[in-house]
């Protein structure tokens, strides 16, 4: 086996010979994929030609398996991979006609890519790539397209042709920067045909494609030539001062861990806002050494004027980020959101000249102007996304292009893709088409929400609810294993999503666990900023916790027992709403408050005189804090009848007391899933509708509450009791 060191060899003889061959295709780009300094989330293809039996003639036909449109390599299975008749491929070149000037686009280049779909072998529907004439073109039965950083970075230096050279020798051609299609599939072919010792092509500002007629040997000569551009690289970069020199050395100082923390609170919430004006916006922030390093550097500004390289990257971080000259050590945050203000006006100015400047007379419209990436010298990076999964692959695109050029200026003068160049694959007609075709976002896609309570009961079926209307959710309890736990089985079921998880918070995905004391303003103000943190803010609170402390036979409850039921069920959920304003209003962003109360709000009942008055001031905090939160927040409640299943205030001891004192028969040996049912039916059948009310007849209420259904409705209390006509208006 041979040894790499800045890749991960990891071909399976075993493995491989147990797959037919569309299986070991899948393997090979499993395993590519799997390695970040190979390609990037959702960047590359693969592609194997395999003789297959011809559904209609039953004749042997070579057919083109390749990576389809859109999926990532890491994650791809056979549904990832389309299949087309080789032979209709070349044959489409035929159709092509005359060739346009090098580098520019006829209107048939992308039309070629619907003539894509005749060829299709099989039936089968994962529609083609763009790329797919690379690989039919080239005349080799395996090809593999991959982005790493370390080819990038050759890619995307001033002196390209030269360097591939040097580095390679005559196995590898270059070809300057086209963008992907028919076109440049053409120009491959033509390399091959008329340099046969060519193994591989160095695509200029893009990255590199190789090839091989056996698979292992594909994938081994795709690895060693990563290996041979990151091993240069770094000997350059090392002669010139390494790390200390990188990017022209440190300008900046970082933050201390703590102090980083807490410029990312402040001003996570109303940078959101800024950028959110359109649509919501999630962010993930990262403090990590290399991007500190990029960030504090007397480059930074600089490089980060020049943009991204390579098309992958600016396709989410656009063709620049915002970078804010903030010194850490002589300004405050204040003086931080100033420029950051600034700095976000003269970006979308900016933006809207670039596409003034570029636009053609059937380019889509302009999108959105904000920056999805943003740099702070000694604080760090954040970045922006429709999703959680969405801003973390933004992050780790940004890192790529930090990489590239890390390399690019070790070797060489780093330089971006011209702006039209650059437009041309931002606003790309077949790009914009793609994104039309992309599902409806769901109703509460965008949101962040934070549950309360999530350990157990209502909480758990509330987080569990909103997360199935794409809500990112944040689960807090009391111990934070409850928590977690609720957030490991929404991630467990809907997964964390593509893109480099990253460490700490912004390790999350659509769920995270947190703890929080509701009746500690310190507590909760710090869980607060840890949803900053994860998501860049929130959007919506339910509090479903509460405590139910029982009057003992004569009536009396402990002083400090009433203060503590009081203390959780009232004055919790004040510092909720009170200490959440804060960040509400620093966004600027409407929300939305649900409390819990209850039934018995309304309804006096022995032996609950502490929780039954603590609701009663619940149903009033709605309505005051409905006044003091309008109109940016709205504010309502919901009250249940008594739930049973699934409620941690229902423990199987005081189940057995409550049967006991209504006189419901039962042994001391019956199961207890036995013993509760008993119990909600019989707290049912004093109901109009005669069922036992669960979690989930709850959790629908605080979807209704949270979602723009009730938009007008604040104030309120919505009961969720089955008809329980003591309970009615009066």
């Amino acid at each position: 086996m041979k040894s790499y060191k800045f890749v991960n060899f990891s071909w399976d003889d075993a493995k491989a010979a147990a797959l037919d061959p569309v299986g070991r295709l899948v393997y090979r780009s499993n395993i590519l994929g799997d390695d970040q300094r190979i390609t990037n989330t959702g960047g590359g293809n693969t592609s194997s030609k395999i003789v297959e039996k011809d559904p209609l003639t039953g004749q042997a036909t070579e057919v083109l398996w390749v990576k389809g449109s859109g999926g990532d390599l890491r994650t791809s299975t056979r549904e990832n991979f389309a299949s087309l008749y080789q032979q209709k491929l070349l044959d489409l070149q035929q159709l092509y006609g005359a060739r346009p000037d090098k580098g520019l686009k006829a209107p048939a280049e992308d039309d070629m890519v619907g003539m894509q779909a005749h060829a299709t072998f099989n039936l089968n529907p994962r529609a083609s790539s763009i790329d797919t004439p690379l690989h039919s073109f080239i005349p080799a039965k395996f090809v593999d397209h991959m982005h790493p950083n370390a080819i990038i970075s050759i890619a995307a230096s001033k002196h390209c042709e030269k360097l591939t050279q040097e580095i390679f020798g005559g196995e590898m051609a270059y070809v300057p920067w086209m963008r992907p299609g028919f076109e440049l599939g053409l120009a491959m072919q033509t390399i091959v045909q008329q340099n046969p010792a060519v193994k591989s092509i160095m695509m200029g500002q893009h990255g590199f494609i190789s090839w091989a007629n056996e698979e292992k040997a594909c994938y081994t000569y795709t690895l060693d030539c990563i290996e041979k551009a990151s091993a240069f690289i770094e000997a350059k970069y090392q002669a010139k001062g390494g790390d200390a020199a990188a990017f022209g050395g440190a300008n900046y100082a970082t933050l201390t861990p703590e102090q980083r923390r807490a410029t990312f609170a402040a001003i996570l919430p109303w940078f959101r806002g800024q950028v959110s004006k359109a649509k919501r916006l999630i962010g993930t922030v990262q403090d990590d050494e290399k991007i500190l390093r990029f960030v504090n550097s007397k480059d930074a500004a600089r490089l980060a004027e020049l943009g991204t390289s390579c098309p992958d990257h600016f396709l989410r971080t656009k063709i620049k980020p915002l970078y804010v000259n903030w010194n850490p050590q002589a300004e405050d945050t204040a003086a931080l959101k100033q420029k950051l203000a600034a700095g976000l006006e003269a970006y979308r100015a900016d933006y809207a000249a670039y596409y003034a400047k570029c636009k053609h007379a059937n380019s889509p419209a302009m999108r959105d102007p904000n920056p999805t990436v943003v740099l702070i010298p000694g604080v760090g990076m954040i970045a922006w996304g429709k999703d959680k999964s969405e801003s973390r692959v933004t992050a780790e695109f940004y890192n790529c292009a930090v990489e590239v050029m890390r390399g690019a200026e070790a070797i060489d003068t780093y330089i971006s893709l011209p702006q039209q160049e650059a437009f041309d694959i931002e606003y790309w007609l077949l790009e914009e088409a793609k994104l039309k075709r992309m599902p409806a976002e769901k109703e509460l896609a965008r949101q962040v929400i934070i549950v309360v309570g999530a350990g157990s009961g209502i909480g758990k079926e509330t987080a569990h609810r909103l997360v199935k209307e794409g809500a990112h959710i944040v689960c807090v309890d009391m111990k934070v294993e409850t928590a977690q736990a609720t957030a490991k089985e929404i991630t467990d079921k809907y997964g964390l999503g593509i893109g480099v998880a990253g460490t700490g918070l912004s390790s999350c995905g659509p769920a995270l666990g947190l703890a929080a004391n509701i009746t500690d303003r310190a507590s909760v103000r710090a869980m607060l900023d840890d949803v900053a943190l994860a998501y860049g803010g929130f959007d919506s609170i339910c509090v479903t916790a509460g405590v139910f402390w029982p009057s003992d036979t004569t009536g009396h409850i402990p002083d400090d027992k009433w203060a503590f039921t009081f203390g959780v069920n009232v004055t919790g959920s004040y510092i909720v709403g009170d200490e959440a304003l804060k960040t509400w209003k620093e966004q600027g962003l409407k929300g939305q408050l649900v409390l819990t109360t209850s039934a018995n709000a309304a309804v006096a009942k022995k032996g609950s005189l502490a929780y039954d008055c603590s609701k009663a001031a619940a149903n009033h905090l709605v309505r005051e804090l409905a006044m003091e939160l309008a109109p940016l927040v709205r504010v309502n409640g919901v009250a249940p009848a008594t739930v049973v299943q699934g409620s941690a205030m229902f423990p199987r001891d005081r189940v057995i007391g409550s049967l006991a004192k209504y006189n419901i028969p039962y042994t001391d040996d019956e199961a207890t899933d036995s013993l509760v049912r008993k119990l909600a039916q019989f707290y049912a059948d004093r109901t109009l509708t005669k069922a036992p009310i669960t979690p989930a007849d709850q959790a629908e209420a605080y979807f209704l509450l949270v979602s723009q259904r009730l938009s007008k409705t604040t104030g309120q209390i919505v009961t969720v009791d089955g008809g329980l006509h003591e309970a009615f208006l009066r």
